[in-house]
C-alpha cells in the first residue's frame, strides 16, 4: 500500500470528530492527499446499516447481531473505499475502525474479543491502520458534552455509564497488548494541546511516505 490509515478512536463525546479534521486540515496544508471517512458508514451500504445500529428504535437489537452489522458495514467500507484510497497514496484518516468493535462490542457488551477478531478478520480483508489514535477522555464529561450538544442521542450513546466505562477500560487494554500501533493521548485538555499531540503521532507514520507519494 502507498498510503497510510490512520485511526482515531474513543469513547462517545471524546472529542474525535473534532480532532479528525483538524488533523486532514493541517496535512492537506502540506499538500498530502487526505481521505476522511468514518464507521459505521462511509459508504452508501454502510450508511443504511448504521441507521440501522444507532435508531433507539431498534433495542431489540442482540449484541451479536450488533457484532454482525458493523463487521458488515466494515467489509463494504474496506473494499469500496480504503484500500483503493491507500492504492492510490492516499492518507485515509478514518473515525473508528475494528478496535471500536473489540472496546464496545466485546468489553462493553461482554462479547469474547477473540470471536469478534474471527468475525472481522474477512471483513478487514487483513488491513491493520498504520497508526491508532485513541483518545482517552472521561466518560462523565463524554455524556455531558452529548448531551449539551443538542443533537438527538442515539442508541449506544443511550447505553449507562458503566457501559461507557467498560469501553474506556477496554480501549487501554487494546493498547496495552500492541503498544508500538498506538497512541493514547489524553483528551482532558484543550483542544489544541490534543492536537498537537496527535499531530506528533501522525508524524511519525506520514514521514514515511515517500516524496513521489505525498502529491495529490
Amino acid at each position: 500500500m502507498k498510503g497510510k490509515f490512520i485511526v482515531l478512536e474513543g469513547i462517545d463525546g471524546s472529542g474525535k470528530t473534532t480532532q479528525l479534521k483538524l488533523l486532514g486540515d493541517k496535512l492537506k496544508d502540506r499538500g498530502l492527499p487526505v481521505l476522511h471517512t468514518r464507521e459505521p458508514g462511509g459508504t452508501r451500504i454502510g450508511d443504511k446499516i448504521r441507521e440501522i445500529l444507532l435508531n433507539p428504535e431498534y433495542k431489540e437489537l442482540v449484541p451479536r447481531a450488533e457484532a454482525f452489522l458493523y463487521a458488515a458495514a466494515r467489509a463494504q467500507h474496506v473494499a469500496q473505499v480504503i484500500l483503493p484510497a491507500l492504492a492510490k497514496g492516499t492518507i485515509v484518516l478514518c473515525d473508528r475502525f475494528l478496535d471500536s468493535s473489540l472496546a464496545y462490542q466485546g468489553f462493553g457488551r461482554g462479547i469474547e474479543v477473540s470471536l469478534l477478531e474471527r468475525i472481522n478478520e474477512p471483513a478487514t480483508d487483513g488491513l491493520v491502520p498504520d497508526l491508532t489514535i485513541i483518545l482517552d477522555f472521561c466518560t462523565e464529561d463524554g455524556m455531558d458534552r452529548i448531551n449539551q450538544s443538542g443533537r438527538r442521542i442515539d442508541r449506544i450513546e443511550r447505553e449507562a455509564g458503566a457501559f461507557h466505562q467498560r469501553v474506556r477500560m477496554g480501549y487501554l487494554a487494546l493498547a496495552g497488548r500492541s503498544p508500538g500501533r498506538y497512541r493514547v493521548i489524553n483528551a482532558n485538555r484543550p483542544v489544541e494541546q490534543v492536537h498537537r499531540d496527535i499531530m506528533t503521532a501522525a508524524e511519525g507514520v506520514i514521514d514515511e511516505i515517500p516524496e513521489g507519494d505525498s502529491r495529490a
